[in-house]
């Protein structure tokens, strides 16, 4: 394995992550401007020259490059498991400072920043182990201040699904222009506390447009975007028809006395990006 190699192709996947949409936000964000009017359609205008300035320079969309966050499916037969999270660190090390990235990783005791976006349990990988050997490293880089609006609801049980879709348009409506609209929502609903919330997260990596493969979970996805985007809430919390570009659910069976909803928020940078690494110690990022 070439492990410098590697790396490069880490710090070639967040630079994708913090520089270049993909295709699908991109074509939620040009159908919202061409629905909305007056000054939304100013807003999203400015956000699609963003979009274009960010990939030209190759330059990060926003100046709050997020704390590091990757999800890994590992192929149980790739024979270099117990180097890819040693990769992953390094590849964040040198990509703060080649692309360059904002630190953002700081104590929450001392408030020390060592300038390098590691930490604690940072980066903040959540790892999956299936059949093959190939590894799958998605980059979802997330930002403080769609971050800020995430919520743990422990409904009683009793509110049933109406009561989860109520929780969620609350609270949206709630967040107003805080995490930077329009915003992709990830709603994890049933597990536990945490699952929930991790559910919300991983919903964020599904392409805008496209539907849980559950029709009536797709439903209810359908009917939160229309309540969330009739509010009137609209970029930037200025007013417009365009809150949200997707809301995307994940599920998990629960205890019968619990009911957790987890609202992960994701701003009009919807950033992800992908990478393939196979056996051979060849790679892509996609």
């Amino acid at each position: 394995m070439d492990y410098d190699s590697l790396k490069k192709g880490v710090v070639q996947l967040i630079r994708k992550a913090e520089t270049e949409l993909p295709a699908d936000v991109i074509s939620a964000l040009e159908k919202a401007y061409e629905v909305e009017e007056g000054i939304a359609k100013t807003q999203i205008g400015a956000i699609l020259e963003n979009i274009k300035l960010a990939r030209e320079s190759n330059r990060p969309m926003c100046q709050d490059t997020g704390i590091q966050t990757f999800f890994v499916t590992v192929g149980v037969e790739f024979p270099y498991i117990d180097k890819l999270r040693d990769l992953i660190v390094e590849g964040v090390k040198t990509a703060t400072k080649e692309i360059p990235l904002r630190p953002n990783t700081v104590d929450p005791f001392t408030g020390e920043n060592h300038e390098d976006n590691l930490g604690d349990h940072i980066p903040y990988i959540t790892w999956d182990f299936v059949d093959g050997s190939d590894v799958h490293i998605t980059a979802l880089p997330k930002g403080g201040g769609s971050e800020n609006m995430s919520k743990l609801g422990m409904l009683k049980p009793g509110v049933g699904i109406e009561g989860v879709k109520d929780f969620v348009v609350e609270e949206m409506i709630k967040a107003g222009g805080n995490p930077c609209p329009p915003t992709v929502v990830g709603v994890g609903i049933g597990g536990g506390a945490d699952l929930s919330l991790k559910l919300g997260k991983k919903a964020l990596l599904r392409p805008v447009g496209v539907r849980h493969k559950d029709k009536t979970v797709a439903a209810v996805e359908e009917e939160l975007i229309k309540r969330i985007n009739d509010s009137g809430v609209g970029p930037m919390g200025l007013g417009g028809k365009t809150t949200v570009l997707d809301v995307h659910i994940e599920k998990a069976h629960r205890h019968p006395a619990s009911l957790p909803v987890g609202i992960v928020v994701q701003c009009w940078a919807d950033r992800r990006a992908g990478m393939v690494i196979h056996s051979d110690g060849s790679w892509r990022v996609e």
